[in-house]
C-alpha cells in the first residue's frame, strides 16, 4: 500500500480555481478508482494558502493508473494555481493494518 502526504501552496488569487480542480480530482479518485482508498484535502489552519492531500493507493500500479484518469487531468491543468512545486512524502500505512479496512466500499 502507498500513502502520501502532498503539500501544496497556492496563489491566493487562484483559490477558487484550485479548489474546483482538486475537488474534481479528489472526489473522482475515490468514486472512480477502486484502488484509490483515500483522497482527502486539508487546509492549513495557520496558513490558508497551504493545502495538504492525503492519498492512499493499493499499490504503485494504482498510483500510476490514477495519473491517467480524466479527473487527474483536470487537476494537472490547474497546477498554475500553485505557488511553487508540490512536496510529496511517501509513507507506509501502519494502522489500521487490515487490507479489508482500506478496500471497503464507501
Amino acid at each position: 500500500m502507498i500513502a502520501m502526504w502532498v503539500k501544496a501552496r497556492i496563489k491566493p488569487e487562484q483559490r477558487k480555481r484550485f479548489l474546483d480542480a482538486i475537488e474534481i480530482d479528489a472526489l473522482g479518485s475515490e468514486r472512480d478508482e477502486a484502488a484509490c482508498y483515500r483522497f482527502n484535502v486539508l487546509q492549513d489552519e495557520q496558513d490558508p494558502n497551504v493545502y495538504y492531500f492525503y492519498e492512499v493507493y493499493k499499490d504503485q500500479a494504482a498510483l500510476e493508473a490514477h495519473r491517467t484518469m480524466p479527473h487527474y487531468a483536470t487537476w494537472r491543468a490547474a497546477t498554475d494555481t500553485l505557488d511553487g512545486a508540490t512536496q510529496a512524502t511517501r509513507c507506509s500505512t501502519v494502522f489500521p493494518s487490515a487490507d479489508e479496512y482500506w478496500a471497503r466500499k464507501r
